[in-house]
């Protein structure tokens, strides 16, 4: 827990309670005192003061408006008068009291103070490894919803007490806290768990550039161990991360030109992308049909040089419309106007294969958008949109790809933190050829059919898969078709393919069931949520995995262990 919020929260409390308090319990003595000095009588008539214990009890429980009468004895008048007066200023004592509690409930320094505490504290109770998330915009909430899908935590900080709250209503499978600070401080970093062994790693994804720097700084010098995937599409910025030890960068718009050029040279291995991330509406072996030919670009902004840039290289050509073109550092096939209908006949939008529609104002998106499918309804339309609000005008659009930053953003983090081997196969199958990538596809189409796709790791070490590791410790052998072998009937094997294998910094892609794992392997598998169940059953029961191993099934237990041996 921090101190300094502790003692933020200490400070606070005695400020605004201290003299009521004192207030409190000066009428109180001053009142027990009288009382007990005042004398008075008993039953007989004589003389007889009250003890210190009586006028405290007497005071108690007038005070809270229980009428109990007066004792041990009735009052004398001159008692009574000074009853009266005492009781009054309690009264007015009390009401300054409750009034500055009332006041310190509501200061808004003190609520922050103890929900920091409170927030410290939750996550320091976190005992399966999580994420922290630093911005809870668009990319922040698809991301925390993948890593829920997942079951996987996230801890999130957000200076906007909105989106914090929007983050409490989540209907996520995995409780994620949140806290509303800046995340750049470093103590709000500490309290997040930025030094828990468990955090295993943070992500930046605030609106501000200078803000994503100074935040991968900071969580880079509090915990050096510790990785970071920060977002970024300003060159200066992405230079001063790269240059920074276990950061990764991730730029939408540079990602989206990888897309477009995977979509036109190798549709397969997009589609196979996609699907892997859950993309909407992707269906494994149903690749896009991008055409090569003539491609209208309408905006020359950052994801424009970007596509433009990946379609040169794949031999495509382009012309740029964008009314605002450096004549310095231009295209050069461009046209300084705005993408307007005529504009788009100046272009030849009639005889083109495709249009892109990347200006920074979804209005200005939609409008080319309807101007290019009056114009030619048989382009290949792709859109950007840049907020997730509209989502409903797009998909009206019927566009081809609509590109968002923020979900092409989540997916590519949610991929590397899942297992960034992923990213490794993509890029095998990308060198290999269409020929392997949809040999891949038929392998998991055949394992996994209909069914919804599920991503894993899995590490052969005594924490994650004891069994395994308990029978190669001692010798033993152990294949990939093993352990896939479904428990239920051994003939067949579960719905799942064993995607990549990273031993000793090497990578095995795509390994055959022949192939032996050794202690230490990182595994990445690709099938259905309960043939994961049933793999981890059997990487961690010993008697599973013999039987799966062997085919044969061992007594367990001591009087099943006598009556085999025994057994002629």
């Amino acid at each position: 827990m921090a101190t300094s919020e502790l003692d933020r929260v200490t400070m606070i409390v005695l400020r605004y309670l201290r003299r009521p308090f004192l207030v409190i319990v000066l009428v109180y003595a001053v009142a027990i005192t009288g009382m007990a000095l005042i004398p008075g009588q008993d039953a007989d008539g004589n003389p007889e003061h009250m003890s210190l214990f009586h006028a405290f009890y007497f005071f108690t429980y007038t005070a809270t408006t229980t009428g109990f009468g007066e004792i041990p004895n009735e009052f004398t008048d001159e008692q009574r008068l000074w009853a009266i007066f005492c009781l009054y200023t309690g009264v007015v004592a009390w009401f300054y009291a409750i009034g500055s509690t009332v006041r310190l409930f509501q200061n808004p320094h003190f609520a922050q103070a103890v929900t920091q505490r409170a927030f410290a504290r939750t996550v320091r109770r976190i005992s399966e490894p999580f994420f922290l998330i630093c911005g809870f915009g668009d990319t922040g909430s698809l991301l925390a919803r993948g890593l829920s899908d997942h079951r996987l935590g996230a801890v999130v900080i957000d200076s906007d007490p909105e989106r914090i709250r929007a983050l409490g209503l989540r209907d996520y499978s995995i409780r994620m806290p949140g806290l509303c600070a800046d995340a750049s401080v470093p103590k709000h970093l500490v309290d997040a768990g930025v030094r828990e062994r468990n955090c295993k790693a943070v992500v930046v994804l605030t609106g501000s550039e200078d803000l994503n720097l100074k935040i991968a700084i900071m969580a880079n010098f509090l915990n050096p161990g510790i990785r970071v995937i920060c977002r970024s599409t300003s060159p200066r910025h992405e230079e001063h991360l790269r240059e920074l030890e276990g950061v990764a960068v991730i730029d939408p718009f540079e990602l989206f030109g990888q897309l477009l050029g995977l979509a036109i040279t190798n549709p397969s291995l997009h589609n196979l992308n996609g699907w892997l991330v859950r993309a909407r509406g992707v269906q494994l072996g149903v690749p896009l049909d991008a055409p090569t030919g003539d491609w209208i670009i309408c905006g020359y902004g950052r994801m424009g040089r970007w596509l433009h840039t990946h379609m040169a290289e794949q031999g495509v050509r382009a012309i740029v419309i964008d009314p605002n073109l450096d004549e310095h550092d231009r295209p050069e096939r461009a046209i300084r106007k705005y993408a307007s209908r005529s504009t788009l006949k100046e272009a030849g939008i009639e005889h083109a294969a495709g249009i892109v529609a990347c200006m920074d104002s979804d209005s200005d998106n939609l409008r080319i958008l309807l101007s290019a499918r009056a114009l030619n309804p048989g382009a290949f339309a792709l859109a950007r949109q840049n907020d997730h609000e509209n989502q409903l005008a797009f998909d009206a659009t019927r566009a081809d790809v609509i590109l968002q930053s923020s979900l092409t953003t989540a997916r590519r983090i949610l991929k590397l933190l899942i297992s960034p081997l992923i990213q490794t196969m993509i890029d095998h199958l990308r060198s290999e050829g269409q020929e392997q990538t949809e040999l891949v596809v038929r392998r998991l189409q055949s394992a996994i059919g209909n069914q919804a796709q599920h991503l894993w790791r899995v590490n052969l070490c005594l924490e994650e898969a004891m069994a395994a590791t308990e029978l190669l410790s001692s010798g033993g052998s152990l294949a990939l078709g093993d352990l896939i072998r479904d428990p239920h009937a051994l003939s067949s094997s579960l719905s799942c393919v064993p995607l990549i294998i990273e031993r000793a910094g090497k990578h095995i892609v795509l390994p055959t069931n022949a192939e032996t794992v050794q202690i230490g392997d990182e595994l990445v598998f690709c099938g259905t949520e309960r043939s994961e169940r049933f793999l981890m059953a059997t990487l961690n029961n010993p008697y599973t995995l013999h039987y799966v191993v062997t085919g044969t099934d061992p007594p367990r237990g001591y009087i099943l262990g006598w009556l085999a041996k025994a057994k002629p």
